[in-house]
């Protein structure tokens, strides 16, 4: 990672909470789309993951970067419901491979995540004024 300056707490958090709400998005995006169908398994909503990597300056010195974001493998789900406007010539639909209960998972770890980041900051933040107070 080319910096002018090292890392510090606050770039190391920020990154992660970052990361945290790319991550946050994509279950919003999943859960949105949960439960929409659509006339061809091919055309079907899939779940999307993002793929986080370490980044590290220095040994003690890390933080996290999204490489990318994937489609998941979770199938879609063949329904058959001749009555449906986008059922295919069989009468089936397809609805989106997202798994809900897993994405509700994510969500609360996504969330707890970025909280303890919030957290990081404020203690650091404390400290400083800390140590400016003891410096007067």
């Amino acid at each position: 990672m080319s910096m002018d300056k090292p890392m510090n707490v606050f770039d190391i958090a920020g990154r992660a909470m970052s990361a945290q709400l790319v991550r946050l998005n994509a279950t919003a995006s999943n859960l949105a789309n949960a439960g929409s169908v659509t006339g061809s398994e091919d055309k079907a909503y899939r779940a999307i993951r993002p793929v986080f990597s370490t980044v590290v300056e220095k040994p003690g010195v890390a933080t996290v970067k999204v490489d990318n974001v994937v489609t998941s493998d979770t199938p879609a789900t063949k329904r058959h419901e001749p009555g449906h406007p986008l059922a295919d010539a069989n009468g089936d639909v397809w609805e989106a491979g997202v798994d809900t209960s897993a994405e509700l998972v994510e969500m609360v770890e996504s969330a707890r995540m970025y909280q303890n980041n919030v957290q990081v900051l404020q203690t650091a933040k404390s400290l400083i004024l800390e140590t400016i107070r003891l410096g007067k």
